[in-house]
């Protein structure tokens, strides 16, 4: 064998054994990167709601517009008299500005074409608002609210929506919780398998989760808030990565 074949060759062996050191450490740190653990925990809190809103709405109808307007300013003062008298606190209550339609009398032509036809009158619209932590207060007028229709007002409630001023403090408690919760299953795990729990790589939260107790709501992508009812319960969810010795 020639010198340029010996030098051949023993490049070629080192080759073989400088690949066969690559291939060894690529399956180390394969091994490595697979010898994790990945756990889900469930952080959840019941809680009552603290505030409260809730809004109706009232109308006049008249051919006169100044006629229509000091006919609902009569409304409006009947309203806010009824609701300072169920103990609601007048800077609770808030009245928007008035919406002012004109209504005509429309039909249908021959061609069934939609015709406007001659002006009926105004229609002018207000809405009350109330924000209160007084919860139970505010739901018993919103009951209650047939009392102001009986006085002869056309008064539309909508049902109250319910929120929690302390959400913030909820969502710490639940995060403690749910990571509490889902390091102890990667310790039955790594138990369970001869092995102990390492340095912890990688931890993901999930998005906070409201919904109504014992309802069959679904959870939304971007987190589901339920403002329909005063009891509550919120979720959220915890991903963690361990390594394992």
């Amino acid at each position: 064998m020639n010198k340029s074949s010996i030098i051949t060759v023993a490049i070629g062996a080192l080759g073989f054994v400088l690949g066969l050191g690559l291939l060894g450490n690529a399956i180390k740190n394969r091994n490595k990167s697979e010898n994790t653990i990945s756990v889900t925990g469930l952080g959840t809190k019941h809680f009552t709601a603290d505030l409260i809103t809730w809004s109706g709405s009232f109308s006049k109808n008249n051919m006169d517009l100044k006629s229509a307007y000091d006919e609902l300013a009569m409304d409006r003062k009947v309203i806010n008299d009824y609701l300072v008298s169920k103990g609601i606190k007048q800077n609770e209550i808030v009245f928007s500005s008035v919406d002012i339609q004109k209504q005509f009398r429309n039909y249908n032509d021959a061609n069934g074409n939609n015709i406007q036809g001659e002006f009926s009158g105004y229609n002018l619209t207000q809405k009350v608002s109330i924000e209160s932590k007084e919860v139970a207060k505010i739901e018993n007028v919103s009951r209650n609210i047939t009392e102001i229709i009986n006085r002869g007002i056309e008064f539309t409630s909508s049902s109250p929506s319910y929120f929690y001023t302390k959400l913030s403090t909820v969502k710490q408690e639940m995060i403690a919780s749910a990571t509490k919760d889902a390091k102890e299953r990667a310790e039955k795990i790594a138990e369970n398998s001869g092995s102990s729990l390492g340095h912890l790589k990688k931890a993901t939260m999930g998005v906070v989760q409201i919904t109504a107790p014992n309802s069959n709501e679904d959870y939304s992508y971007g987190g589901t808030f339920n403002t329909s009812s005063k009891e509550k319960e919120a979720s959220i969810t915890i991903k963690l990565e361990y390594e394992v010795n």
